[in-house]
């Protein structure tokens, strides 16, 4: 199957993804609909490619492509999230598969208008390979209690983990014995209680890097590129000196300031 079916079928995905939200009047994080539907529809290898910027190809695909669903007036794309319109919604009971939605953006056709709402979707359940990553013999243990972020007003952001360590190959950099590994003090990040993300700032030569994000201490669960759970290591270059790392539990995600 060509890059282009694989971004289609993402592509159908992507509106499911949103349909199925708009049932809990969630307004979804964007980042977090394209991990779900990578997640659905992994990358092939060419498709993981790394681009300029540390992108990977099908990534950039995808992206691109729900400009397409702006375009047909099917999604809209704010700050506050994206959120599927009634258009949207009605294209997933008509269009019902990636070829029919892909022809239907190409061509300009409307949603049919007799077309109904889609029922109450079924819970779909996601499948994600494991990914082969570094693992250390060492027993990683947890450095901090759980704890729940309060907001800037006081509000809960949500339960949070015990402890997000950040795992790859400047561990010893930072001062661990090894790379890698997330029992380390030195890789642990903190939890931010005013914005409810963890940080960690590190001091790096230039370089390209990898990592991932390890929660509660365990390789059991860690997060890889655009939050896939053991997805891809996160791979950036850095011309040298500080960078803050910022892991955010609701996408699973790791940006970088």
């Amino acid at each position: 199957m060509s890059i282009r079916d694989n971004t289609n079928r993402r592509l159908k995905e992507v509106l499911d993804i949103m349909a199925a939200g708009s049932w809990a009047e969630e307004k979804p994080n964007g980042g977090a609909v394209l991990a779900e539907a990578v997640a659905r529809i992994p990358f092939t290898k060419e498709e993981s490619e790394l681009l300029s910027g540390g992108i990977p190809r099908g990534h950039k695909n995808l992206t691109k492509a729900t400009a397409e669903l702006v375009k047909a007036g099917w999604m809209s794309k704010g700050r506050s999230g994206w959120e599927i319109t009634e258009d949207g919604l009605k294209a997933t009971v008509a269009f019902k598969d990636a070829e029919s939605l892909t022809a239907a953006l190409a061509n300009g056709t409307p949603v049919p208008a007799d077309t109904s709402l889609p029922e109450k979707p079924a819970a779909k359940k996601t499948v994600t390979k494991r990914a082969a990553a570094p693992k250390s013999s060492a027993k990683a243990t947890p450095k901090k209690a759980a704890a729940k972020a309060p907001g800037e007003n006081g509000g809960v952001l949500g339960d949070q983990p015990q402890s997000v360590a950040l795992a790859g190959d400047f561990g010893t950099i930072l001062g661990a014995v090894e790379n890698w590994d997330p029992a380390h003090d030195e890789v642990q990040m903190e939890l931010d209680a005013h914005s409810g993300t963890w940080k960690l700032t590190a001091d790096l030569p230039a370089g390209s890097y990898s990592y991932k994000a390890v929660v509660n201490g365990s390789w059991d669960e860690n997060y890889g590129a655009f939050g896939q759970f053991d997805g891809a290591n996160h791979e950036f270059s850095h011309d040298g000196g500080n960078v803050t790392f910022h892991y955010d539990h609701a996408t699973k995600d790791v940006l970088r300031g």
